[in-house]
């Protein structure tokens, strides 16, 4: 990274700066250079106080958690390089957490080289994000934690209700047809009483 788009600590646009300067820049004003949008092109960098940042974060999550009742984040841990069906059982498990209204705290790890392509590791998280968007919604997007990269997942509203909806009417539909092998539905009650009725009065008349 030789160069970044520069933003200072009011928000206004310093624009493209070389990586030093941008330094330079943060430290002549005694604060941080922390980067905030990794995947642009030149990633974003912004001029803040980071410590004063992490704790305001912090208080506002203590705060919201007063306000909340006690809500189970389970972790799932990923390889940037996951294969197919590897993936498609992390899912799974996401998916199940997700309906049992906890959050899921999904963690990339990366190892050696990896970590010079962390872009990989954030496509898969969003990725991720989407498979799952119907049942779960991003609370803390993608961010670099030393070696590894974590995104938190909420339960939406739905979540662990219109999936079982679904199910029961899936399961019902599938019993009707499984009543009559052909895959009609079975005959309303009382055809087979009246039909012979029928044959008797036409043979009278």
């Amino acid at each position: 990274m030789q160069q970044v788009r520069l933003v200072d600590e009011n928000g206004g646009q310093l624009g493209v700066k070389p990586i030093k300067e941008a330094l330079d820049y943060a430290h002549g004003k005694d604060l941080d250079l922390v980067e905030v949008a990794a995947q642009a092109d030149p990633p974003v960098a912004r001029v803040m106080d980071y410590g004063k940042y992490r704790y305001e974060q912090e208080q506002k999550a203590k705060i919201a958690r007063k306000h909340q009742v006690s809500i189970n984040v389970k972790e799932i841990k990923l390889r940037p390089k996951i294969g197919i069906h590897d993936y498609e059982t992390k899912k799974g498990h996401v998916v199940r957490f997700l309906g049992q209204r906890a959050k899921v705290k999904v963690t990339i790890m990366f190892r050696g080289r990896e970590t010079t392509h962390p872009e990989r590791g954030r496509d898969l998280l969003m990725r991720l994000a989407e498979d799952v968007k119907e049942l779960g919604q991003v609370e803390s997007p993608p961010l670099l934690d030393g070696r590894n990269m974590v995104m938190l997942l909420g339960p939406t509203k739905n979540a662990g209700v219109t999936k079982d909806a679904k199910a029961e009417d899936t399961q019902l539909s599938e019993e009707e047809v499984q009543g009559d092998r052909s895959g009609e539905a079975p005959a309303p009650a009382g055809d087979e009483e009246s039909l012979p009725e029928q044959e008797v009065r036409e043979a009278q008349a």
